[in-house]
């Protein structure tokens, strides 16, 4: 028992303690070591870093969604009512993007290389969810006229293409790829390090536009609406899921508060775990109105459609989940088959 009591917790950093790679705009006090092991990473989740937050607010997250996602399964026929499949498909997919990012940011300081990896799967999670909401938008939020256009049809396996860009471009924006000089025997290799702000701008175009895209329908369908006062019930929910959307981008793009104050919001307040929070309600919106959506639109989509196949459903979410792993595997490969260090002259001529 006195072992257990007089257990340390890991000693915290400042940002001039900790690479680069570790640093966050505006967040100067509560790293955690560089080189944690996984024990330390797992008790600093009941310590207050600049991580803790973020840790807990998707983890818990990942519990409520597995919670809908089982009231779900006990609620709905799913083995004869292939209609509720999408519904599901999505359901797992917000399941898993808040624990796998709650994994990734609990032991993202194990090293250099791990953050890498961590942050890898975290997009591709990410990508995934992208996906899993353009399965369920498909089933239950397109617009009546566009009802099996050609759009229509070819809407889910552009989803699934979009997943593949964006999980290789969100990779690519962390660690690059190596390139050559030729004309001064120089092989060096793009970072997040290097190039910033190219890394920053990449890595919003990688999630921006499979939202964008995704929401295309809907957003005809709330304009339409619009136009024609139109009192579905499911549109104000919508319209709360667009908002925190777009705050969620906001928020990751900005740095704000912190970067107007540095210090004063390491461990509570600062943009990413407001990006969390933000995140996390716009997917609880988001699910509230797919369910209305799926209960008022039920018989005027099955007039139109046939029924969701598996392969739409979770036959395009493995297919994804599968290709975005492989992804991953060829990035996180790099960094232990390509040099370390960004570049490497070769030997001065005689």
């Amino acid at each position: 028992m006195h072992t257990m009591l007089s257990l340390k917790l890991p000693q915290l950093l400042n940002t001039h303690q900790v690479p680069k790679v570790f640093q966050e705009q505006g967040i100067l006090f509560g790293y955690r070591h560089p080189r944690s092991s996984a024990a330390d990473c797992l008790c600093s989740v009941f310590q207050m870093t600049n991580e803790t937050v973020n840790i807990w607010t998707h983890f818990m997250a990942a519990w409520y969604f597995l919670w809908k996602l089982l009231a779900l399964l006990y609620a709905l026929d799913v083995w004869n009512d292939p209609f509720a499949w999408p519904l599901l498909a999505y359901a797992v997919t917000c399941c898993i993007y808040p624990l796998t990012s709650s994994i990734a940011h609990t032991f993202s300081t194990m090293s250099s290389r791990a953050r890498h990896i961590c942050y890898f799967f975290d997009y591709g999670a990410l990508t995934l969810y992208s996906l899993g909401s353009a399965v369920a938008y498909s089933a239950y939020v397109f617009p009546e006229d566009w009802v099996g256009s050609t759009f229509h049809q070819n809407y889910i396996f552009v989803a699934v293409l979009n997943t593949v860009i964006s999980t290789t471009l969100s990779c690519y924006s962390r660690l690059g790829l190596p390139y050559i000089h030729y004309n001064s025997s120089i092989i060096e290799r793009f970072s997040e390090m290097e190039r910033p702000r190219f890394s920053k701008v990449t890595r919003t175009m990688a999630f921006a536009y499979p939202y964008v895209y995704d929401s295309i329908p809907l957003f005809y369908r709330l304009y339409s609406c619009t136009a024609r006062a139109c009192t579905e019930n499911a549109f104000s929910i919508h319209c709360l899921h667009i908002v925190f959307a777009w705050l969620t981008c906001f928020l990751f793009t900005t740095h704000l508060p912190e970067r107007l104050a540095p210090g004063h919001f390491d461990y509570f307040g600062h943009s990413h775990q407001l990006f969390h929070i933000c995140g996390i309600t716009g997917t609880y919106f988001q699910m509230e109105a797919l369910l209305v959506d799926m209960t008022d639109r039920r018989e005027l989509l099955l007039a139109s459609l046939p029924a969701p196949s598996f392969t739409q459903t979770f036959g395009s979410v493995l297919v994804s989940t599968i290709i975005g792993l492989v992804i991953i595997a060829a990035f996180s490969m790099t960094l232990y088959s390509l040099p370390k260090c960004s570049r490497k002259r070769s030997k001065q001529r005689d």
